[in-house]
């Protein structure tokens, strides 16, 4: 019996588009989470592990979509092939079946650590740039959550004792943003 074919797709944030992952290969169904790489949290990969079945291929666009880091990928590319399922990369033109030969293996674990290693060069090139833009006082940091009007009406409503954690719900904020709030210029 031949399997399906299911596409997994990871986006870092909701306004980048998840097509493009894809958007050659054949597959009867797609999970796509937007999320963080580095997030433990991925409920359609943990859909897609419950999902597959023996027989069927999981076809990922590359190495560091599907994985955190290194051990990540090694283990979930193990608990795949061990039930039978295969996986593919179409970035790297990469199969792996659990009937690997000891080159293929190689070849998962130097990808691998390639993919982990890109991603914290960019992060520390981020690090680089903002403290240039800080030292040339171009940096500002995140966007205030708050507006200055919307920052009164909050302390205005703390202060007349309403629930510190309703009112973060209501403003969109975390209770330590509404806290952070509260202690600004006192």
């Amino acid at each position: 019996m031949k399997g399906q074919r299911i596409g997994y797709v990871r986006v870092s944030s909701f306004d980048q588009n998840p097509d493009r992952q894809l958007e050659q290969a054949q597959v009867d169904k797609v999970f796509t989470d937007k999320a963080s790489g580095k997030d433990t949290q991925r409920p359609e990969l943990d859909a897609l592990l419950t999902f597959v079945r023996e027989g069927d291929t999981v076809v990922v666009h590359s190495m560091d979509r599907l994985a955190r880091n290194l051990d990540d990928l090694r283990r979930l590319v193990q608990r795949l092939t061990k039930r039978g399922v295969r996986i593919e990369f179409v970035k790297e033109c990469l199969t792996f079946t659990g009937e690997d030969s000891p080159m293929a293996n190689l070849m998962l674990s130097v990808m691998g650590a390639f993919a982990e290693f890109e991603r914290a060069l960019i992060r520390e090139r981020q690090r680089e740039g903002i403290a240039l833009a800080k030292q040339r006082g171009a940096y500002r940091g995140r966007k205030k959550s708050l507006s200055p009007d919307m920052v009164i009406e909050l302390r205005q409503r703390a202060d007349a004792g309403e629930q510190k954690a309703k009112l973060a719900r209501e403003f969109g904020i975390s209770r330590e943003t509404l806290y952070q709030y509260l202690r600004l210029d006192q």
